[in-house]
Parts: structure tokens; C-alpha cells; sequence
């Protein structure tokens, strides 16, 4: 028999689980897909915003958006859209109800375990679809598919059943490669907004000086082609660390000391063109920046809450 078991809403930044109907039969395969799920809550933030996990006789199915993902568990039978309109209305309705300010802001497991009574009317109409009368979002829904179908996460790439987890480093239509380049770092703090706006201005800086060298070459003042250059690779360092500071990269620490030094190395050479004052601010800018990238790191494994 085709039906919906189980559904689950979920922070997505640390798998935090919001509310939940959890009142599917047990079984070996069902204990097996809670390990899958609570796996599975682990990487939201790394997985594309339709997946499908296909294990044995069940289906696990989630969506995300907004910060939350909405995860369900159902048959190997149960039509695919029907799955994900069922996800939809959850999602539809959770957004309704709860802002972002809320979602961000709780602490605790289940803090809106009142949403299971939406879940449960939900679920028990989709598990009967002849009293659905929602033809026309069936259908809309079943071209959405269609057109961009879920990511298909295999078993191998989720990981033992242990907790060690693997990376998503295969390609998705409409989502890109899911790797370490895609891993998000922690959320920004104020000191990193301040640093990276600063980060911009000495771009900026070193921008207008570089064209102004360039005009004064032009006009044959006997400036030095290398100032040019300088002030250029200043502007590049600069940006390079703006981008640091806000994606994730491999050796991204070692990045952003190479890249401070470069700035270091750009003031020292534009001594003669800067006082004291201008030298000390580029350089403590770019220690400022290079200390804000070392302290933004990426998300660490969120807590093994029971979903």
C-alpha cells in the first residue's frame, strides 16, 4: 500500500528539528530510515533544495527553503508528485505561520509541535488521493519535477550508518557540484561586516591611486609603471579577501595570511607615495580582514538531536 508515514520540519543551519509526526509503525527498514533521516538532518545545508533518498521499500523526500527543510518518509510506491506537493503545502503553510525570526530563534527541539496538527490532517488527505481536489498544482507541480527533478542521493554517499558522513561531491541539475567550495561558514558577525566593508574601501583606495598613476604616466610626470602595478595588486588582495571572508574555499586560512602578506608587501612599496598614517591603516585593515576569515569557519556537525 502507497502512503505517507512520516513528515518532519527542520532547521536547516543545524538540523534543529522544529515539529514532527512521528507516529509510523516500527520495523527494522523504519529504524533504519530514522538513522538515514537524522544523517541525513546533518547535511541540509550542504544538499540541493529537492533531494530524494531512496531506501529499500521507503522513500525519503525533503525540500528546503527559507532556512528550513521540510523532510517526509514514505513508500517506494507513493508517487513522486504527489510527495513533493505534499512537502509544498507544509512548507506553504510553515512560512504562513512562522517568520524567520522565530525559526532563527529557537533553542529548542520541537518548539512548534503544534504545526503536527497540520501535518496530520495533510498527511491523511494525501494519503487519500481521490479527496484531493488539487488537479491544476498536481499538475503544475508533476512540470516543476519534470523540468528540474530531484537530486537522487545514493547510500554511498551518505555515509556508514554510524554518523561519519562523506561529502556530496557529485554533479546536480540546477544545483552545481555539491563540495567543499559549497559549504557554508557561520553566520556573519558584526565585526566581520565591519571588516569586510573596510576591506572594500582599501580596494576602493587603491583603485582611484592606480588610475591616477596611470593618467600621471600618461602625461610623462616620470611616475613608476610598478606603482601602477602595486596599487592594482593592492585592489586585487583586497577583493580576494572580501571573498574569503564570505565563501568557503580549501586552504582558505592559508589564502587569506598569503594574501595579507601581499598587501604588506604592496604597501611596503608604495612607501614613498603614502605617510604613516595611510600605511598603518591599509596594513591593520588587512589584519584586521585576515583575523575575521580565520575566526569565520565553517559550520561545524550539528547536534545529534532525536528526529
Amino acid at each position: 500500500m502507497s502512503m505517507i508515514l512520516s513528515a518532519s520540519v527542520l532547521r536547516v543551519r543545524d538540523g534543529l528539528p522544529l515539529s514532527a509526526s512521528t507516529d509510523y509503525e516500527q520495523g527494522t527498514g523504519l529504524q533504519e530510515c530514522r538513522k538515514y533521516s537524522k544523517m541525513l538532518s546533518r547535511k541540509l545545508a550542504q544538499l540541493p533544495d529537492r533531494c530524494t533518498l531512496k531506501t529499500g521499500h521507503y522513500h525519503i523526500n525533503l525540500i528546503s527553503s527559507l532556512g528550513v527543510s521540510y523532510m517526509m518518509l514514505c513508500t517506494e510506491n507513493y508517487p513522486n508528485v504527489l510527495a513533493f506537493s505534499f512537502l509544498d503545502e507544509l512548507q506553504k503553510e510553515f512560512i504562513t505561520t512562522y517568520n524567520t525570526m522565530k525559526t532563527n530563534s529557537a533553542v529548542r527541539p520541537y518548539c512548534f509541535i503544534e504545526f503536527d496538527n497540520f501535518i496530520q490532517r495533510t498527511k491523511q488527505r494525501y494519503n487519500n488521493p481521490r479527496s484531493l481536489s488539487t488537479k491544476i498544482n498536481l499538475s503544475d507541480m508533476q512540470m516543476e519535477i519534470k523540468l528540474r527533478p530531484p537530486y537522487q542521493i545514493s547510500m554511498c554517499e551518505l555515509g556508514p550508518a554510524n554518523g561519519v558522513t562523506s561529502a556530496f561531491s557529485v554533479d546536480y541539475k540546477g544545483a552545481g557540484k555539491i563540495s567543499s567550495a559549497h559549504q557554508r561558514l557561520e553566520p556573519a558577525t558584526l565585526s566581520g561586516i565591519v571588516a569586510l566593508i573596510l576591506s572594500v574601501l582599501c580596494g576602493a583606495l587603491n583603485l582611484i591611486r592606480g588610475f591616477h598613476a596611470i593618467e600621471s604616466l600618461l602625461q610623462s610626470d616620470g611616475e613608476d609603471f610598478n606603482y601602477i602595478i602595486a596599487f592594482f595588486l593592492g585592489t586585487a588582495a583586497c577583493l580576494y579577501q572580501c571573498y574569503l571572508l564570505v565563501y568557503y574555499t580549501g586552504w582558505r586560512n592559508v589564502k587569506s595570511f598569503l594574501t595579507f602578506g601581499l598587501i604588506c608587501l604592496c604597501n611596503m612599496y608604495l612607501y614613498e607615495l603614502r605617510n604613516l598614517w595611510q600605511l598603518f591603516f591599509h596594513v591593520t585593515v588587512g589584519a584586521f580582514v585576515t583575523l575575521q576569515i580565520w575566526l569565520r569557519q565553517a559550520q561545524g556537525k550539528a547536534p545529534d538531536y532525536d528526529v
